[in-house]
């Protein structure tokens, strides 16, 4: 009787604090209404830098790429908006199992083997495409300007190299090292080769790499360093891998540039001559044709940015652990989401992490169906229509041009981002479908995806340990 009788004590303490959370009138902000479009059917490279190679000057302090969604280079880009958009849902699915099998993932120790007979642990979230976003950049010297993916959820840079014994499609010509006066194979004893987490070695003592993905494809071939030039500005002796067998994905791109935050990642090679700090900006790419931009060195550091301090995985480096401690629905904290869903324990488990690779946020499922519930409550005035996908609070909105919704406010240690409503409700055909932009995880990692980002400048400033959040940053 007495367990019944406090069973039915939590049940009303629920209910009256559910009721108490928006007894007071919550905040809105207004939705203007687009349908999902095509992306661009062009795309704005400028030719001039890579006429200009020859009067390059060697960067100094900062630099800067545009970049480019996926979804401008895919072979499905003349499908309609709605495959398009489904497609880039399941790259989603498959690189947050990814992530998450990697985060789950016991740490491994280096073991140098013979050639040919190497493995590495590192896995990322790349499939069916790879990262959502891509720029175009130099290799070599004189440099030849290829496609590079560019991804926060892995580290290791690289791209295809002839000879090929088996290259996919690239949209540039395979990069030749023997072209490249700046190409320099690295010795299997040297530190960077000891930085790979398990590093091969070949007959004649040169160092191997390999890297596989969550779905199964792989590049492998020498690690060597060379030169990228990014616009007129070039960066001497980046460590990457040469690609000579290279399968299943990429969609044209050349290869990747990793910007996690491991110790063979751009960001953390070149730190010093960046003071530690690079940005993006993400413009939504159903929205704009514009590119969006990525920045190295103190100008990558908005003014307006709220900072969050970067948290340390003991058994993982690559990723950018942030702390989340809460979310707001309509200016009101939504009960039961606190920071104890979200911690990182001492064994590297949990978390939550800021990619650029993954589309949807993903919560842990508690922590979700409490945002879920909330927003659900706030939209009670919308149509509601069936799930989509992984979406299962969508709503009817056609005939309309705007709507009133409650706010979203992510509340990170020192740090609140407010979300414009088009970062958390989003159109998914052309008909008037709406969804909820948030999704739940079965597994302890949290993401916060970059629909949620998009519009803001996200600073990570290696040198401060933290990650910065700037509102209408793209400008």
């Amino acid at each position: 009787m007495a367990g019944k009788l406090k069973s039915i004590f939590i049940s009303v303490a629920i209910s009256l604090s559910f009721f108490l959370s928006y007894a007071t009138p919550l905040e809105y902000q207004t939705l203007l209404l687009t349908s999902l479009p095509k992306p661009a059917q062009t795309l704005s490279w400028s030719t001039q830098q890579e006429s200009e190679h020859e009067t390059g000057l060697e960067i100094e302090t900062s630099l800067s790429l545009d970049l480019h969604h996926v979804d401008n280079f895919s072979p499905a880009f003349n499908s309609s908006p709605q495959s398009l958009f489904n497609l880039r849902l399941r790259r989603d699915a498959i690189r947050v199992k990814a992530l998450s099998t990697r985060a789950a993932a016991r740490p491994r120790t280096n073991v140098t083997r013979r050639a040919r007979d190497f493995s590495s642990s590192i896995i990322s979230g790349l499939a069916q495409g790879s990262g959502e976003y891509f720029t175009r950049l130099g290799v070599g010297t004189p440099p030849r300007y290829v496609y590079m993916v560019l991804d926060t959820g892995s580290d290791v840079v690289w791209l295809q190299c002839s000879p090929c014994r088996k290259c996919y499609t690239q949209s540039d010509a395979v990069f030749n090292p023997t072209k490249s006066t700046s190409f320099s194979r690295l010795p299997c004893a040297s530190p960077l080769c000891r930085r790979l987490d398990s590093p091969g070695c070949n007959k004649g003592k040169n160092c191997l790499y390999q890297v596989s993905y969550g779905d199964g494809s792989f590049t492998d071939g020498e690690f060597s360093t060379e030169t990228l030039t990014f616009r007129r500005n070039r960066v001497k002796n980046v460590a990457l891998g040469c690609g000579h067998d290279n399968e299943g994905l990429f969609v044209g791109a050349a290869g990747l540039l990793g910007l996690g935050r491991g110790k063979l990642s751009f960001p953390v090679q070149a730190g010093r001559r960046f003071g530690g700090k690079f940005s993006y900006c993400l413009v939504d790419r159903s929205s704009s044709s514009k590119p969006s931009s990525l920045l190295f060195g103190e100008s990558a550091v908005a003014r307006k940015a709220v900072f969050t301090p970067l948290l340390t995985n003991p058994k993982l480096d690559t990723f950018y652990y942030v702390g989340l401690n809460g979310i707001s629905v309509g200016g009101v904290r939504v009960a039961g989401i606190t920071a104890s869903l979200f911690k990182l324990d001492a064994i590297g488990n949990g978390g939550v992490i800021v990619d650029s690779g993954t589309s949807v946020t993903r919560l842990t499922r508690p922590a979700y169906v409490a945002l879920r519930n909330a927003f659900r409550g706030g939209a009670s005035s919308l149509k509601r229509s069936p799930d989509f996908s992984l979406f299962d609070t969508c709503f009817d909105l056609s005939g309309k041009t705007e709507v009133r919704v409650p706010t979203v406010v992510l509340h990170f240690t020192g740090a609140d981002v407010s979300l414009p409503a088009s970062n958390y409700l989003i159109p998914v055909d052309s008909d008037g479908k709406f969804c909820f932009a948030f999704a739940a995880t079965m597994s302890g990692l949290s993401i916060i995806g970059n629909i949620q980002q998009q519009g803001y400048r996200v600073v990570f400033d290696l040198a401060g340990n933290r990650v910065g959040f700037a509102p209408k940053g793209c400008a």
